[in-house]
C-alpha cells in the first residue's frame, strides 16, 4: 500500500513497486494546485520506465501540479533529468534545495530527443499499460488523405469568397441635364403679418423702415444783376460808290449784319471824296443799346450802313472795336431753389441709402430702388437768401423722412425656387448645388410701401438616379452587356459615353456584390 503525508508545502507520495502511472495520475488529481514529490520505496523500485514518468509529468501539467522525485535510483534520476523534472535523494534535500521550473509543455521537438529515443509510434505495441485502439479508428493514411481534402476544401472556399468579396468596378456616366432659368415677381407687402407668405401668387411680408435726416446743400447763384456799362469804341472806313462826295453827318449809324445787330454811331462829320472806291476813316462809339462786352467786334464785321446813306457809301472795320465791358452782381433765381431742392433730396435718399440697410435684421435685405422720401414739408426748408437777393451761392438746410421697403431674403428665395421647380422637366431633378438667386429691379412701388420686385433662379435640373438599384440590377453582369444596359435603358447626357473600370482587369464582369460597384457622375469636377 502506499500512503501520502504533507510536511510544510510539500505533499510526499510513497510509491510501492507495484504502483503503475494510472495509479498515481489518480492520486495527483487530488493535489491540485500543490507541490508534489513521489518517493521511490527503499527496496526495489518502481515506475521504471521513461513513458511512465511521461504520463505522469502529463498528468501534473494538467492538474496544475509542481512535480519532484525524491529516489537513489540512477535510471529513475536519469530520466528525470531528461524531462526537466526536480529529482532528490532524501526528504529533507526536497525540502530545502530548488526545485526545477516544470515545463510548460511536455513535447519535444524531433531534433531535440536523445539519441537513440524510439519513436512513440514504435513504442505502442510495448506499452503495457496505453489503452487499446479504439475500433473503428482511421489509420494514420486515411486521416492525412482527410486533413489534405479538409484542407483544399478551405482553400477552394477562401477562393470563393475573395472571388466574391474583393472584385470592384467604378461606372462613370453623365445623367443628362438642362439649365433651367426664371425671374419670378414678387410682391413685398408691408401690411401682411410675418407669417403671411403666399408662394402660389408670390406675396411675402415686408418691412417699412423709416427715419429722419437732415441735410444741408451750397451751388452757385445763376442770376446776373447788371449795374454798370461802359461802350465799345473803334474806327470804320467809309467806300464811295459813287462819282460825287458824300457827306455824312456825326450820327451816322452803322451795325453787323449776323445775328443780333450790334449798332455804332460816328462821332464827328466825314466827307468821303467823289469818285467810285475813294475812302474816309470816322471814329465810332456803340449806341446804348449795345453797350458793354457784346460792342467788342472782330474786325470786318461791321459792314452795314443804316439809313438813306446805304447806296452811297459802304463800311467796314478794319480792326476790331474794344473797351465794351459790363459790371454785374449775382442774385438769387427760383431756379437756384429748384435745382437746390433736387439736389437735397438726392442728398438725403443717399444717406438714407447708407443708415437704413443697417437696421435690417436676419436675412433681410433692403430694396434700393424702395428707398424714397415719404414725408417733407416747405417749413422744413431754410434758405438763407431769397429769389433776388443779391448773393455768389444759395445755402438749403432741409429735414425729411425717408423710407425704404426691407424683404426677408429667404422667402424671397422660396417664391423664386417653387417658380424654378414649376419649371423642371418631367423625370428631372433640381441639383441643389447648382442653384443660385440674382436680385432683380423694382417693379413698382405704391405710396404704402408696397414693392414689387424680380428675384431670377436658375439651376441644373439632372435626371434621376438610383444608385443603389442601378449597382444592384449591374451585379455581376459581363461589361458589354453592363455597357449595353447603360445606353439603352438610362437617360444620360447627348453625346456622352459611360464607361466601366473592373478591378482585377481580367475578371471581366462587374462584382457580384453591388456594393462593391461605385457609381460616378462623370460631370462632377
Amino acid at each position: 500500500m502506499s500512503s501520502a503525508a504533507s510536511t510544510r508545502t510539500i505533499s510526499f507520495v510513497l510509491l510501492e513497486p507495484a504502483d503503475d502511472a494510472t495509479t498515481v495520475r489518480d492520486r495527483l488529481a487530488f493535489l491540485r494546485g500543490k507541490r508534489v514529490a513521489l518517493v521511490w520505496p527503499e527496496q526495489g523500485t518502481a515506475l521504471p520506465r521513461k513513458l511512465d514518468l511521461v504520463l505522469i509529468q502529463r498528468a501534473a501539467l494538467r492538474e496544475n501540479v509542481r512535480l519532484a522525485l525524491v529516489t537513489h535510483d540512477p535510471l529513475i534520476i536519469r530520466h528525470a533529468a531528461e524531462l526537466g523534472i526536480s529529482a532528490f535523494e532524501t526528504l529533507n534535500d526536497a525540502e530545502r534545495k530548488r526545485w526545477k521550473r516544470g515545463r510548460s509543455r511536455v513535447f519535444v521537438t524531433r531534433g531535440k530527443r536523445p539519441a537513440g529515443e524510439a519513436d512513440p509510434e514504435a513504442l505502442m505495441p510495448y506499452a503495457s499499460r496505453l489503452k487499446d485502439e479504439p475500433e473503428g479508428r482511421l489509420a494514420r493514411p486515411v486521416r492525412v488523405v482527410i486533413r489534405l481534402a479538409a484542407l483544399l476544401l478551405l482553400v477552394l472556399m477562401v477562393a470563393a469568397a475573395a472571388l466574391i468579396a474583393l472584385p470592384g468596378a467604378t461606372v462613370s456616366l453623365m445623367p443628362a441635364r438642362d439649365f433651367v432659368r426664371i425671374a419670378a415677381i414678387i410682391t413685398a407687402d408691408p401690411a401682411l403679418p410675418a407669417t403671411g407668405i403666399d408662394v402660389e401668387r408670390g406675396v411675402i411680408p415686408a418691412t417699412t423702415y423709416r427715419a429722419e435726416i437732415v441735410e444741408r446743400a451750397t451751388i452757385p447763384t445763376s442770376g446776373v444783376q447788371t449795374i454798370s456799362e461802359a461802350p465799345a469804341r473803334g474806327t470804320v472806313v467809309f467806300i464811295n460808290r459813287g462819282e460825287n462826295a458824300v457827306e455824312l453827318p456825326a450820327g451816322t449809324l452803322v451795325s453787323t449784319s449776323a445775328g443780333t445787330p450790334s449798332v455804332f454811331r460816328t462821332l464827328s462829320d466825314v466827307t468821303v471824296p467823289a469818285g467810285p472806291g475813294e475812302q474816309a476813316e470816322a471814329a465810332i462809339e456803340a449806341i446804348p443799346e449795345s453797350v458793354g462786352e457784346a460792342g467788342n467786334l472782330e474786325a470786318g464785321l461791321i459792314n452795314t450802313v443804316v439809313g438813306g446813306m446805304a447806296d452811297q457809301v459802304e463800311v467796314r472795320n478794319l480792326t476790331p472795336t474794344f473797351g465794351g465791358e459790363s459790371v454785374g452782381i449775382r442774385t438769387v433765381t427760383e431756379a437756384d431753389q429748384e435745382a437746390l431742392i433736387a439736389t437735397l433730396r438726392q442728398q438725403l435718399q443717399n444717406r438714407a441709402f447708407t443708415e437704413l440697410p443697417a437696421r435690417a435684421s436676419g436675412s433681410q435685405f433692403i430694396i434700393p430702388d424702395s428707398i424714397r422720401i415719404a414725408e417733407e414739408r416747405s417749413d422744413w426748408m431754410t434758405f438763407d437768401h431769397a429769389v433776388g437777393e443779391q448773393a455768389a451761392s444759395l445755402t438749403l438746410t432741409m429735414r425729411a423722412i425717408v423710407a425704404a421697403t426691407a424683404v426677408d431674403e429667404d422667402l424671397a428665395r422660396q417664391v423664386a425656387f417653387a417658380r424654378l421647380a414649376g419649371e423642371i422637366p418631367r423625370g428631372r431633378t433640381i441639383q441643389p448645388d447648382s442653384v443660385t438667386f440674382e436680385r432683380g429691379i423694382l417693379e413698382s412701388l405704391d405710396a404704402a410701401g408696397r414693392a414689387t420686385f424680380t428675384m431670377t433662379s436658375a439651376g441644373s435640373a439632372g435626371a434621376e438616379l438610383d444608385a443603389a438599384a442601378l449597382q444592384a440590377r449591374l451585379a455581376g453582369l459581363a461589361v458589354p452587356d453592363a455597357l449595353a444596359y447603360l445606353n439603352s435603358e438610362l437617360d444620360l447626357q447627348p453625346g456622352s459615353t459611360p464607361s466601366i473600370t473592373v478591378f482585377p482587369e481580367w475578371l471581366g464582369r462587374l462584382p457580384l456584390l453591388a456594393p462593391r460597384i461605385t457609381i460616378q457622375d462623370g460631370a462632377a469636377p
